[in-house]
């Protein structure tokens, strides 16, 4: 098993809350970091017919006969269960009684807000971080605070683009299999299946024309017009299928930020999403060379990285702090990792040459007259750090 940073944060507050839930998108290694992590608990698998039918008919009876300490895999096709959960934590404190996961977010996250709250620590597993694949420690607010390392080793051009085009979920990496393979079936059994059944689709041709046309907006601003308008949906429609996508953990919001800075902001969020392995199947791109010569493979690359940041912070146990700027006169930061009172623009560049111009979104993001940062960071392709000792440094992707 590839080592997880969420594992640590788990563990701590496990010794807190009587119940631990993890979710997820499916096939993120949920099920291999709990039995890791709690080895003497029994798995049951509520994705079992038999075991599901005798939970759900007669759930009282099905705790009392698997005992305390359990891990209930997929726990949200069994929403009979959460009641007698909490009153079986109500009647003993005892920590990490029960472990519960569960792919389809939204569905857990309703039971648990109705029946288990206070009573339960909930975390969210996403596929792996460049730093979990190299095994290198990850802290997500070091950025704001210092440079980036320096220690790490250098990775070609070529691994960076088979790395995007791979994606990072953990069985292409752990078993080493056929990634378009993967992807392909990825979507038949799960990403139609359970989102399609969340939104009680029919039209399968349909749901499918929809994700192909989100994924040709990750890393552009988000028109709900544009995707109706082509497959012909309501844009109604169109920000339900879109929320479900999000609660399922395969796309992510990026909220713009306009706090005081200017009335004329751009107040449109961006699309991402999470992984780009799931990206580049559903854009047809079938190969690492493909990938090098597509029209989107800026926005690609930009989604790469957005994706790594949003990840890392939540293998902290954090809810990421996460928004990008833009003006009507065009200037823009890709990222803004914003703590408190103080915030640390980034900007992302495929090139792997440096160009001052790199800098003139962020530059222009610091002198904003109410704005508390001083310093912020090109990331960009090249293999040397730029500018080190100046605000707006440059360093290689693999450095951040």
């Amino acid at each position: 098993m590839i080592p997880r940073h969420l594992s640590p944060y788990i563990l701590k507050y496990a010794k807190e809350y009587p119940i631990v839930a993890l979710v997820g998108p499916r096939q993120s290694g949920k099920t291999t970091l709990i039995k890791a992590l709690f080895p003497t608990h029994t798995y049951i698998s509520l994705e079992n017919l038999d075991i599901r039918q005798h939970a759900s008919e007669d759930p009282r009876g099905f705790l009392n006969d698997c005992g305390r300490y359990l891990i209930l895999d997929e726990a949200q096709r069994v929403p009979e269960l959460f009641p007698y959960l909490q009153e079986l934590v109500d009647q003993r404190q005892d920590p990490a009684q029960y472990i519960l996961t569960g792919s389809s977010q939204f569905l857990l996250l309703e039971n648990i807000t109705q029946s288990l709250a206070g009573r339960i620590v909930t975390f969210k597993l996403f596929p792996l971080t460049y730093t979990e694949l190299w095994g290198y420690p990850s802290d997500p607010f070091e950025l704001i605070y210092r440079l980036p390392h320096t220690d790490r080793s250098p990775v070609s051009q070529q691994s960076l683009y088979q790395l995007i085009w791979q994606g990072c979920y953990p069985r292409i990496h752990d078993k080493h299999i056929d990634s378009y393979k993967w992807y392909e079936n990825y979507v038949l059994t799960y990403v139609e299946r359970d989102v399609r059944n969340l939104l009680k689709v029919k039209n399968l041709r349909l749901f499918s024309l929809f994700l192909k046309m989100v994924a040709a907006q990750s890393g552009q601003l988000m028109n709900y017009a544009n995707i109706g308008n082509a497959i012909g949906i309501s844009i109604p429609t169109v920000k339900e299928w879109i929320s479900i996508l999000e609660t399922s953990g395969l796309i992510y919001i990026l909220p713009p930020y306009f706090e005081n800075f200017s009335k004329r902001l751009v107040k449109t969020p961006k699309i991402y999403f999470v992984d780009t392995g799931l990206l580049c199947h559903l854009l047809s791109i079938r190969s690492e060379e493909q990938l090098k010569v597509h029209p989107l493979l800026g926005s690609i690359f930009e989604t790469f990285m957005i994706s790594e940041c949003f990840k890392r912070f939540y293998n902290a146990g954090e809810i990421p702090p996460l928004y990008f700027w833009r003006d009507q006169t065009g200037n823009e930061v890709d990222l803004l990792i914003h703590s408190g009172l103080s915030g640390f623009p980034l900007e992302f560049k495929l090139a792997q040459s440096y160009h001052t111009d790199f800098r003139k979104g962020i530059q222009r993001w610091l002198a904003l007259s109410t704005n508390p940062a001083e310093s912020g960071l090109v990331v960009y392709c090249g293999d040397h750090s730029i500018n080190t000792q100046t605000p707006v440094p440059a360093v290689p992707w693999y450095l951040l």
